[in-house]
Formats: C-alpha cells, sequence, structure tokens
C-alpha cells in the first residue's frame, strides 16, 4: 500500500478523518524513523507528551461524573489500570495501530511493531492528534470507545460494591426479593445513559443512573443502601 492510501485506512480504524493529516503523520513516526536523517517529520514524542496529558483528563471526568460512588483513592487506582502502559498498549493493540508506525530499520528488525512502550505512546501520540484536529470532544469519543469496555471488563477490589452488600442485607429475611429494571435508556453509542430502578418485592427502593447498564444498577442500589440508612 501507499502512503496515502496506508494513512485513510489508519482513519477508518480509528474513526477520525483529519482535517490536517500531519498531526497522524506525526502520531505515527517513531523517533528512530526521524533520527534515520532522511526525514525532517518530526516524531511523535512531543504528541505523545500532550497525548498523556488529555486522555487524564478524559478518563478522570469520566470516571468523577459516572462512578459517584467511588472515594477518590479508588477512583485513582482505576484511573492507573486504564491509562498504564499495558492497558494502553492493548487499544493500540485493538486497532492495530502497529501496522502504521514509520519505524528506524533498527526498530523494524527488532519487533518494534509489537513493543508495548511504542504502541502505547503511539497511542497517545494519536489521542493529542484528534484533539488538537478536532478538539476535545473528538479526542473524548476516541478515547471513551476504548475506556468504557475496558470499566466494564475491569473487576478490581477497588469498586465498592453496593449491589452485593444490598443484596446480603435482604437476604436476611427470605420472604424479600431484590430486583433491577431498566427503565430509561438514551444518547449515542458512544456516550450512552441509562436509568434502572431497584425494585424491593413490589415497591422502588431507589433509582440511579450511569453510562452503563452495571454502573447504573450499582448507583441505584447505593440509593437504596442511604435509603436504608446503611
Amino acid at each position: 500500500m501507499s502512503g496515502q492510501t496506508d494513512l485513510k485506512l489508519c482513519q477508518e480504524k480509528i474513526g477520525y478523518h483529519f482535517r490536517k493529516i500531519k498531526y497522524l503523520t506525526i502520531a505515527l513516526t517513531h523517533s528512530s524513523y526521524a533520527n534515520e536523517g532522511k526525514k525532517e517529520d518530526p516524531c511523535n514524542e512531543r504528541q505523545e507528551f500532550l497525548g498523556d496529558a488529555v486522555l487524564s483528563i478524559i478518563v478522570s471526568d469520566y470516571l468523577f461524573r459516572h462512578y459517584s460512588h467511588l472515594p477518590e483513592g479508588e477512583l485513582t487506582k482505576l484511573r492507573a489500570a486504564l491509562v498504564c502502559e499495558k492497558a494502553l498498549c492493548r487499544y493500540a493493540l485493538s486497532l492495530g495501530l502497529g501496522d502504521f508506525l514509520l519505524l528506524g530499520k533498527g526498530e523494524e528488525a527488532t519487533g518494534g511493531r509489537q513493543r508495548p512502550s511504542i504502541l502505547a505512546d503511539a497511542f497517545e501520540a494519536v489521542i493529542a492528534a484528534i484533539y488538537l484536529d478536532g478538539g476535545m470532544e473528538a479526542a473524548a469519543k476516541f478515547v471513551l470507545h476504548y475506556v468504557i469496555p475496558a470499566i466494564e471488563n475491569h473487576t478490581p477490589a477497588a469498586f465498592k460494591d453496593y449491589k452485593t452488600i444490598l443484596q446480603e442485607i435482604i437476604q436476611k429475611n427470605p420472604e424479600e426479593r431484590v430486583t433491577y429494571e431498566l427503565v430509561e435508556e438514551s444518547g449515542p453509542d458512544h456516550n450512552k445513559r441509562f436509568v434502572v430502578e431497584v425494585h424491593l418485592n413490589s415497591n422502588i427502593i431507589g433509582r440511579g443512573e450511569g453510562r452503563s447498564k452495571k454502573s447504573a444498577e450499582q448507583a441505584a442500589a447505593k440509593v437504596a443502601l442511604e435509603l436504608m440508612g446503611q
């Protein structure tokens, strides 16, 4: 494939089309390629620096708004798990980002396209590229496409499980039954909003919302526990 074809395919994979393609080109340019002396194009290190900050604010903002039941310390742990090199490498691999990197001959020969540090850095540089070209909203759409599923699949002890706590309390009376009902779902795919009610037998004892059904159920259970004085 030609360079132009590569960039077109890369944009399709990313799900964002650049007005200034230079931002994407820089994001894909590793220092080993830029330092070979054949090109004057800058490498992706500066965009990686910016992308790291943009990623942090997007993830922090998302967790703050949608996981109100988690204290600061647990939010910090969860954010760290979502933006660490291992996680960023996983996002980059799912995107196939390594196929589009511009690497020096040495890096190419030693498996640079699969190296976690290179992939993680390039992913952050792509975040910066989208931010510079399309603003924070476009960058957030890209980031959350990977982060939201990662949150759903992440099961750290950091999550205080309000549903389990509520269930344990209710189970003390075998005649009582707790159920959760999805009562509202709205918003585009990248910014869904779910509203869930928790019922004790036929009575509504809590209502919560979140960006996923699971987080909405947790929020509803938290409200129910507060109502019960827990």
